[in-house]
C-alpha cells in the first residue's frame, strides 16, 4: 500500500471522491436544515480557485491513486487560513486518516505563512467536534446550546505555539503538487 498527499485542484478527477463524499454527507445529516432559500448547497460555495495558492490550497490523501481522504483552505483574513472540505473516505473511518489530513494542512497552512486556522463544522458532526479538540483547536461556542439547533460550530488555533513546539506539520513525506 503507497499513500502520499497530493496537492490539486478540488476540479482534478482525482478529488471526486472527496466531492462526491462530502456532498452525500451534507446532505445526508443535514438536508436543507442550514440551507437558506435560494442558497447554493454548502459544497457548491465557495469557487475552486479560493482554494489555490497563493491563499489557499487543496490536497488529497491518496493510497495506492485513489482519494481516500483530503481538505482545503482558503484566506480567512491576513494572518488566518479557513479549513474547509476535511474528508476521510466513510469505509475507512477511525483509522486516523482525518488526523494526517489534518496535520498536513496545518503545515501547508503554516508554509503559506498564516498564524491561525479559524474552521467551522456543523452541529450533527460529533466526530469532528472530537478531532478539533483532540487536536489543540478552541471552540468559539459553548457547550451549553441544545446539540439539535441548526448552528455552525466556530474553532480557532494558534499555530506559532505548535509549530514551535514541533507539533505541527507531523505528516506523511512525500507530498507532491499537480
Amino acid at each position: 500500500m503507497s499513500e502520499q498527499f497530493l496537492y490539486t485542484t478540488p476540479l482534478d478527477p482525482l478529488a471526486r471522491p472527496l466531492i462526491e463524499g462530502l456532498t452525500f454527507e451534507y446532505d445526508s445529516r443535514y438536508g436543507d436544515v442550514l440551507r437558506e432559500p435560494g442558497a447554493p448547497r454548502e459544497i457548491d460555495r465557495y469557487a475552486p480557485e479560493v482554494f489555490a495558492p497563493p491563499h489557499g490550497n487543496f490536497v488529497l490523501l491518496l493510497r495506492d491513486g485513489v482519494a481516500i481522504g483530503g481538505g482545503a483552505f482558503m484566506r480567512h483574513d491576513e494572518r488566518t487560513a479557513e479549513l474547509k472540505r476535511v474528508w476521510t473516505h466513510g469505509a475507512l473511518r477511525r483509522q486516523g486518516l482525518a488526523s494526517r489530513v489534518l496535520a498536513e494542512l496545518e503545515a501547508q497552512v503554516l508554509r503559506q505563512g498564516y498564524e491561525r486556522i479559524y474552521l467551522t463544522t456543523g452541529f450533527r458532526q460529533p466526530e469532528a467536534v472530537g478531532l478539533y479538540r483532540s487536536h489543540g483547536y478552541t471552540a468559539l461556542f459553548t457547550d451549553d446550546t441544545d446539540p439539535e439547533t441548526p448552528r455552525k460550530l466556530p474553532f480557532e488555533k494558534h499555530l506559532a505555539q505548535w509549530a514551535t513546539q514541533g507539533r505541527a506539520g507531523a505528516a506523511l513525506s512525500g507530498a507532491v503538487s499537480r
